[in-house]
Parts: C-alpha cells; structure tokens; sequence
C-alpha cells in the first residue's frame, strides 16, 4: 500500500476547525484527528484550539508520551506546503503614550483618603449623639 505523499495548502488545512472535522498540522505533517477528538485525554477543546496554526509547540509543551506519538501515524494524511505556512510573528505589545498624571490630582487623592474616613467617623458620632439625646 504505497500511497503517494499529500501535499496540502495551509489554507485548506486550516478550514478543518470543528469538533467534526479537526486537522492539525504538527512538525510539517497533517493529521485528521475527527475520530480521536472524543478519546483525546486533554478533550476536544485542547485540539480545537490548536486548528489553524502550526501546532507544534502546542504539541510539544505538553509532553506526549511515545505511545501517543505511535498513535499520530494512524491520523496521517499528508505534509503541509511549508511554503504556505504563515511566517509565525512574534507577540509585540501595543505601544501605550506615557501618561503624565497631573501633579494637582495626586494631592486631592491623598487628602480624600485622610479626610473620608475621619468624616465617617465623625458622621458616626453624630448619630450616636443624636439616637441617644432622644432616646432619653
């Protein structure tokens, strides 16, 4: 049974995203895991999060054992076109202005935060005063 290699387009690879059709590309080569999603340890949400990119990190980082490893060989359909494969660019944090707080607002925080609480007591006092006064 000699089959001659797949050779898939990213873009194909990556329009198999559902619970009921999944492909994963890992270290170049696709695998169909449809059939897998319901067995895989993790559950389907693991392997539904890995569609549409290369996988391999992912894969790599949890550690699978030889024998899921084996396993992969029976999911085989192909090789991705390396060439197709989006160049994996690097997370770059959206660059923030340098805020300068107003050098007046910081001083009226300060003050609120040794004022209210003083006003609350003294507020509490008050309607300790006045309950009793009437009470009597």
């Amino acid at each position: 049974m000699a089959e001659e290699k797949k050779v898939l387009k990213f873009d194909e690879v990556a329009q198999h995203h559902t619970a009921k059709d999944c492909w994963l590309i890992i270290s170049g080569k696709v695998y169909d895991l449809t059939p897998f999603m319901d067995e895989h340890p993790g559950g389907d949400e693991v392997l539904l999060a890995a569609t549409g990119k290369d996988a391999t990190n992912d894969f790599e980082d949890v550690g699978h054992s030889n024998a899921a490893r084996e396993q992969m060989a029976e999911f085989y359909i192909g090789d991705v076109d390396e060439s197709t494969v989006p160049v994996k660019r690097s997370y770059i944090p959206p660059v923030q202005g340098v805020q300068k707080p107003e050098a007046g607002s910081d001083v009226v925080v300060k003050i609120l935060q040794f004022l209210v609480p003083i006003l609350i007591l003294g507020l509490a006092f008050a309607v300790r005063h006045f309950t009793k006064s009437e009470d009597q």
